[in-house]
């Protein structure tokens, strides 16, 4: 045996490598953002009560072009902004979160691609609350 024959490494690929005759997997939509999500809850709630931006930026002393970049998903809001937008609405900020997690879990469902149980993203082992690791979003 050569010294060069003895350097080299068993290489174990983590995925099998496509045969070059196989078609490239179909791409899936971007993740959603966290900002559209929270957007789309504040603007869906807002045209709910058929209240005006200019009606829910006074109540919540959240300047009008803010809050509409907020709703459109432009602008990434701090918690404080979104506490006072949600009570400008009538609901806590808990609510808010909530609606957007809601919206994030049916949107990604419908993207996700079949996974081997107790693995989450690239691989990595769930732990043993599950992927989030104890976190859990709920209404």
């Amino acid at each position: 045996m050569t010294i060069r024959a003895t350097n080299q490494a068993d290489v174990i690929p983590l995925r099998p490598l496509p045969a070059a005759a196989d078609p490239a997997p179909p791409a899936l939509p971007p993740e959603p953002l966290w900002r559209d999500l929270v957007g789309e809850v504040l603007r869906r709630e807002r045209r709910a009560q058929g209240r005006t931006l200019k009606d829910v930026s006074e109540a919540s002393r959240i300047s009008m072009a803010y809050l509409s970049e907020v709703e459109r998903g432009r602008k990434e809001a701090s918690s404080e902004v979104l506490a006072a937008a949600a009570r400008a609405l009538g609901l806590s900020l808990a609510d808010v979160l909530a609606l957007a997690g809601e919206r994030l879990v049916s949107l990604t469902a419908t993207r996700s691609r079949p996974r081997s149980l107790g693995t989450v993203g690239g691989g990595r082992p769930a732990g043993p609350a599950g992927p989030m690791g104890g976190v859990l979003l709920a209404a």
